[in-house]
């Protein structure tokens, strides 16, 4: 499912209009990314979680030449599945 998917599915699911639906849905995304700029993180209960995740500097390789690198440090956000949600895919 794309956006519009998605918009059109909450257009019929809200008994909305699509216009009103996409606005719903671009606040969403704009909030969940501000609190995850911000370092907050968003916690639907029953659907999941939105969070930001430190990853450590490491090393790699290059896979061309085969030559050592160092990967930096980065952050970087992860989703993770609300338990309701898990079950009700798992049925």
């Amino acid at each position: 499912m794309n956006k519009s998917e998605l918009v059109r599915s909450m257009s019929e699911k809200g008994d909305i209009t699509k216009t009103d639906a996409e606005k719903a849905l671009n606040a969403f995304m704009e909030s969940v990314e501000e609190a995850l700029v911000n370092g907050d993180r968003v916690q639907l209960v029953g659907f999941g979680t939105f969070e930001v995740r430190e990853r450590a500097a490491r090393k790699g390789r290059n896979p061309q030449t085969k030559k050592e690198i160092t990967i930096e440090a980065s952050k970087a956000p992860v989703f993770r599945v609300g338990k309701a949600l898990k079950d009700m895919v798992n049925k």
